[in-house]
């Protein structure tokens, strides 16, 4: 028999944070989020207490905890796209459909009687969460940004009446093996032809305080009609400056200006630290931070965290100005390969940027939807 349970207590809590650790315990493709933000979620401060509500439930069967979810009610994202929707995330169930279907009913349920008609997953409170459903390689590491799951999640899922709504894929960059300087040539006469330059920057406090308003305007307005994104809140951007000030190496980080210094174009990337974060399960202690100061300091695989251009550039040959930067930046930093994350797979504007690079597509997700009423 399965139990469903609100959670509420600290220890429920607690239990529904630590059981995907369990879960995956011995699993080397899987890459525990931070320990701290995932507590975080149930807390007064949480950023998106003002636009969501919420709901967490962890399902148990013969006494032990068998799998979890919670229920997103994204307000904003809801008014901005004139829906009434219910965003399902944090899924984890040992393969077992009974606590699956508990789950997914419980969900729908309280979304039905807040007046919501359709459902969609896995998704978090915005698309700086971790999204979508993994559905092909479940034999290459899980980054920092995205979640691993077994390959029984979409059965599951499926079985309670989930069908596509978007896919994303992601791939591994190279160098291909016969470069011949022509992306990078390109990107020369595209920065000449419309007097662009790369913003410069001291050090991380100085590209913040210098480009940190630029760069939030061009993430809303080139972001804007993706799929689950949300218009950033005051909180949103300090969350991400906070994170920024942790991870980023303005190695792997450039920002494109006109002629008058305004932004056009940027991309942010992060060094893997998989390797740094597993071992402690997510934790903050001493050696996870030895462990990330030497994944910072030489990086054997980059993640491409963020990619704006504005919607001016887009058909200027501004692609190949960042296809420059990041071959340059394989080349000359050693870097083994470039993860992309997500990238929509009808978003061609993207899709296009890496023909220029060895690429192999080597994971795809998935959103599902189903109407409720």
């Amino acid at each position: 028999m399965v139990e469903i349970r609100e959670v509420r207590t600290c220890k429920e809590r607690r239990d529904f944070v630590n059981f995907p650790l369990k879960l995956y315990k011995g699993v080397d493709w899987f890459c525990p989020p931070l320990y701290s933000d995932e507590m975080a979620i149930f807390g007064s401060k949480n950023i998106y207490n003002d636009t969501c509500d919420t709901v967490y439930y962890s399902a148990y069967k013969d006494g032990k905890m068998a799998g979890r979810i919670s229920g997103i009610i994204q307000r904003a994202a809801n008014e901005k796209n004139n829906e009434k929707r219910v965003r399902f995330g944090r899924f984890d169930s040992i393969d077992d459909q009974e606590v699956a279907d508990a789950l997914f009913k419980a969900v729908e349920t309280w979304a039905v009687e807040r007046g919501m008609d359709t459902a969609h997953g896995p998704l978090g409170f915005s698309d700086l969460e971790r999204e979508g459903l993994l559905i092909d390689g479940f034999e290459e590491y899980s980054t920092f940004e995205e979640q691993y799951n077994y390959p029984y999640y979409q059965k599951l899922i499926e079985s309670n009446g989930y069908t596509k709504e978007v896919d994303w894929n992601e791939s591994k960059l190279t160098v291909p093996k016969e470069y011949d300087g022509n992306i990078e040539k390109l990107g020369e006469f595209v920065m000449k032809r419309y007097k662009l330059h790369i913003g410069p920057a001291k050090n991380v406090k100085d590209f913040i305080d210098r480009y940190a308003d630029g760069l939030f305007d061009l993430i809303d307005k080139s972001y804007d009609k993706l799929y689950g994104t949300v218009p950033f809140t005051d909180a949103m951007k300090k969350q991400m400056i906070d994170g920024f000030k942790f991870i980023v190496d303005l190695r792997y980080v450039a920002v494109i200006l006109d002629e008058n210094d305004r932004m056009v174009s940027f991309g942010v990337c992060f060094p893997s630290i998989i390797e740094a974060l597993r071992p402690s399960g997510g934790h903050i202690t001493p050696g996870m931070l030895l462990r990330f100061l030497k994944a910072k300091r030489k990086p054997r695989v980059i993640d491409l965290g963020l990619v704006g251009v504005d919607p001016e550039y887009l058909n200027k040959g501004i692609s190949a100005v960042f296809a420059a930067a990041l071959m340059k930046m394989l080349r000359e930093e050693g870097i083994e390969y470039a993860e992309t994350n997500l990238n929509l797979e009808d978003n061609y504007d993207i899709q296009n940027l890496w023909k220029h690079f060895g690429r192999t597509i080597h994971k795809r997700r998935r959103a599902f939807v189903k109407k409720l009423i």
